[in-house]
């Protein structure tokens, strides 16, 4: 198996390990096991799982926004397009395995210890708050909308995750909406 394939599958692996059932909870062996790459190789290819990690989240913060594009790009009007990002967070919610956002999950275990982690954490909710303040642009609403849309957004995937279930995306889009009608007066 050459380089690239082995570190797909090691990624593959752990995206499903790690989000699945917790960072800490699964170790390097547990990768190897689900991955079929060797231990010797996982560690060539990840000196540290730190950096597993870390190549995890940004693979999967790639994955994720494109995934968001993608449902909003369906919507021409600007103001269905913000609406649409609930729209995607109700889908998101209602996928078998859903354990809410991994970056909130990471960050919950590792950011107090590992800089790295938290970086990718940041990273990936400040380019997720730029999206929507160009979504908050397009429509010609005032530019401190996109982080009250932020949010709405972020509790609803935390509410999502801890109580099971899809409502909070349906109930922070009526907010959105709400808000959008109020700013458009």
């Amino acid at each position: 198996m050459d380089g690239e394939a082995a570190r797909e599958r090691a990624l593959d692996a752990a995206e499903e390990l790690f989000y699945a059932r917790g960072i800490r909870s699964v170790g390097m062996d547990d990768i190897r096991g689900a991955s079929g790459v060797s231990l010797k190789r996982l560690y060539q290819l990840f000196p540290a799982k730190e950096q597993l990690v870390e190549a995890y989240l940004a693979r999967r913060d790639i994955v994720w926004r494109q995934r968001l594009a993608d449902r909003v790009d369906r919507h021409q009007e600007p103001r269905e397009r913000i609406l649409a990002v609930f729209d995607h967070l109700h889908q998101w919610f209602g996928e078998p395995g859903f354990r809410g956002c991994a970056w909130i999950n990471a960050y919950g275990e590792l950011g107090a210890t590992s800089p790295r982690v938290a970086a990718q954490a940041r990273a990936h909710k400040l380019a997720f708050r730029r999206y929507l303040t160009g979504l908050a642009a397009d429509a010609a609403l005032p530019t401190g909308l996109a982080d009250q849309l932020l949010l709405l957004a972020e509790g609803a995937m935390v509410t999502a995750a801890v109580f099971d279930t899809t409502e909070p995306a349906l109930q922070a889009r009526e907010a959105a909406a709400v808000l959008l009608e109020a700013t458009g007066r």
